[in-house]
């Protein structure tokens, strides 16, 4: 791959958008479909992760920890841990050998560190689909193919923002409504 290509697409991937964290990258600049499907597929991948980060940011901080309904299943807390851990585990099937985030504990993970690391996992993640995009399209250890394998993390993290959102409502500790409504606000975010 051209590296002036990777570098184009890591500077998208990383612009901040002014806030004080430096874990919130910037809504990218859309581009014309029909002259850069490769660069609007990744930007496509980080917007999902800034609505991954939005959920979290407007998540009733009592929610967090909270255990589920019944007693059984996983908490906020692990369900977002295992966000993360996924993509480290297929970071460490397609990017052998390249700097893989570590994993997140899932009982004593905080937010601010479940963003963090979301957001290290989707830089790492961004690398290896930049890369494929670039090159034969291929994901190592994952088929069919590069738009296949963003299609399954984007179905996975909103797969679990689903029941992120259900858990705090059942927990009574819902979202806020405007929340709700955001993580659907792909256009702003």
């Amino acid at each position: 791959m051209p590296n002036s290509t990777l570098c184009q697409y890591l500077a998208i991937a990383n612009r901040v958008t002014g806030k004080p964290s430096a874990v919130r990258p910037a809504v990218t600049s859309r581009p014309a479909l029909k002259q850069d499907l490769p660069l609007a597929l990744l930007s496509a991948f980080n917007t999902n992760n800034r609505i991954n980060q939005y959920l979290i940011d407007n998540l009733p901080p009592a929610a967090w920890k909270a255990k589920p309904p019944g007693g059984r299943g996983r908490s906020i807390q692990a369900i977002v841990a295992h966000m993360h851990n996924v993509r480290v585990m297929w970071l460490k099937a397609a990017a052998k050998g390249s700097d893989i985030p570590a994993q997140l504990d899932r009982v004593r993970v905080t937010p601010t560190g479940a963003l963090r690391a979301l957001e290290q996992s989707r830089l790492a993640l961004s690398v290896v689909i930049s890369r494929a995009l670039e090159g034969d399209g291929r994901i190592r250890g994952f088929r069919p193919d590069v738009a296949g394998f963003l299609g399954y993390l984007i179905a996975h993290d909103a797969h679990h923002r689903g029941q992120i959102a259900m858990l705090a409502r059942q927990m009574g500790h819902p979202l806020p409504q405007k929340a709700g409504f955001g993580m659907w606000e792909w256009g702003s975010r």
